[in-house]
C-alpha cells in the first residue's frame, strides 16, 4: 500500500475500486481493525463478513441467524468481536470469529442497544440503549462495571487515549466523563441547541482528540470543540430524507469529514473551514449508511447493502495541481 498525504486533490480523486454484493439487506455497521488490515461488517441479513483490506477480498462470512447482529466491533484480539443483538434479547455478545463461538454474553439492557464502542487501549467497552442507560463493561467479566441513567437516548464514544468518554443525550447535551471516576458524574457538560428536525445518532472523537463529530438522522452533522464545547462547523448538503442514521467519519489525520447520503453518494468536507470539498459518486443502490476511512492505509469503505472499497486514482492525482 502506498504512503501519500491526504490533500484535497487526493481526496477528490477517490474512486470505487471494488464492490462486494454479498449482502441482501442493509449493512448496519463497519469496523476496521486498528492495524488497517481487516474490515468487519454486520448487516440486517444476520451476516458478519470479514474483508482483507490489503488484498481487497472477502475473507469469510459468519452467520448470526439466532440473535441477529448490529454494531459490530473488533476487540483488541485479532479474531474476536463484540456486537449487539437484533433478536431474542438485547444482550451484547462477544464472538470468536475464528471458530464462530460465543466467548461471553453481557446481559443487562432491556431495550435496543443503539451505541457500542470499544476502548482504544484496553478491554473495556461502552454500550448505550433505548432503555436510557449507558453501561461500562470489561470483556473479561459478564457483569456490568458501571451504569449511568440518562434522560434520553444515548450516543457514546471513547477519546483516542481511552481516558475519557463522551455521551450525547437527548440530542442537545454532550457530557464528558473521566473513565476512572465516571460514577461521580460528568466533569463537563456542553449544551448545544436542541436539534429541531432530527435526532443525534452517533458521536465520535477526532483521531487527534480535539473535536467531536455528531451525526444525526437528518441532513445535518455537527462539529464541536472537544475542550470547550464551542460549535465549530455544521456540515450540510447531503441528502437524508428518510430519517436514517447516516454515519459520519473522520480521515485519520482529522482533516476531512465523510458522510453517506440517501442518494447513494459520499460527501466530503474540510473539517477546519467547513468547506464542502467534493461529492463522490458510488453507484450505491440504496442509502449509504456506513462510511469509514482505513486507519492505516489510503482506503475508504462505504456501504448500503453493497460494500464499496475506494482508492485514490493516481493518474488524476499526478495530473492535478499539487
Amino acid at each position: 500500500m502506498m504512503k501519500m498525504k491526504l490533500v484535497d486533490n487526493v481526496v477528490r480523486s477517490f474512486r470505487v475500486a471494488k464492490v462486494f454484493r454479498e449482502n441482501n439487506d442493509k449493512i448496519n455497521n463497519l469496523d476496521f481493525a486498528a492495524n488497517g488490515e481487516s474490515l468487519l461488517s454486520s448487516s440486517d441479513d444476520d451476516q458478519i463478513i470479514i474483508y482483507d483490506c490489503e488484498k481487497g477480498i472477502q475473507k469469510r462470512t459468519v452467520n448470526s441467524k439466532k440473535y441477529g447482529v448490529d454494531l459490530i466491533h473488533f476487540t483488541h484480539a485479532k479474531n474476536a468481536a463484540i456486537h449487539s443483538s437484533t433478536k431474542i434479547d438485547d444482550t451484547i455478545r462477544y464472538l470468536s470469529l475464528h471458530d464462530n463461538k460465543y466467548i461471553r454474553y453481557f446481559p443487562g439492557h432491556t431495550k435496543k442497544v443503539v451505541t457500542l464502542c470499544m476502548s482504544p487501549v484496553d478491554d473495556s467497552f461502552l454500550s448505550g440503549s433505548m432503555d436510557r442507560t449507558l453501561r461500562l463493561w470489561d470483556l473479561r467479566s459478564p457483569n456490568c462495571q458501571g451504569l449511568m441513567h440518562l434522560s434520553g437516548r444515548p450516543v457514546a464514544a471513547f477519546d483516542p487515549e481511552g481516558l475519557i468518554f463522551a455521551a450525547g443525550v437527548n440530542s442537545e447535551s454532550l457530557k464528558l466523563y473521566d473513565l476512572r471516576s465516571f460514577d461521580k458524574g460528568p466533569f463537563t457538560t456542553f449544551k448545544l441547541s436542541q436539534e429541531k428536525e432530527c435526532d443525534w445518532t452517533g458521536v465520535k472523537f477526532s483521531p487527534d482528540g480535539k473535536t467531536l463529530l455528531v451525526s444525526t438522522n437528518g441532513s445535518i452533522i455537527r462539529l464541536v470543540d472537544a475542550f470547550t464545547g464551542q460549535p465549530l462547523q455544521t456540515f450540510t448538503g447531503h441528502l437524508n430524507n428518510k430519517g436514517i442514521a447516516l454515519e459520519a467519519s473522520y480521515s485519520p489525520d482529522s482533516q476531512f469529514v465523510f458522510s453517506g447520503s440517501t442518494d447513494g453518494r459520499l460527501h466530503v468536507w474540510n473539517a477546519e473551514n467547513g468547506y464542502k470539498l467534493c461529492v463522490l459518486n458510488a453507484d450505491h443502490t440504496g442509502p449509504v449508511q456506513c462510511v469509514q476511512f482505513n486507519p492505516k492505509y489510503m482506503m475508504l469503505a462505504s456501504a448500503c447493502s453493497n460494500m464499496a472499497f475506494w482508492l485514490p486514482n493516481m493518474d488524476e492525482v499526478a495530473a492535478g495541481p499539487m
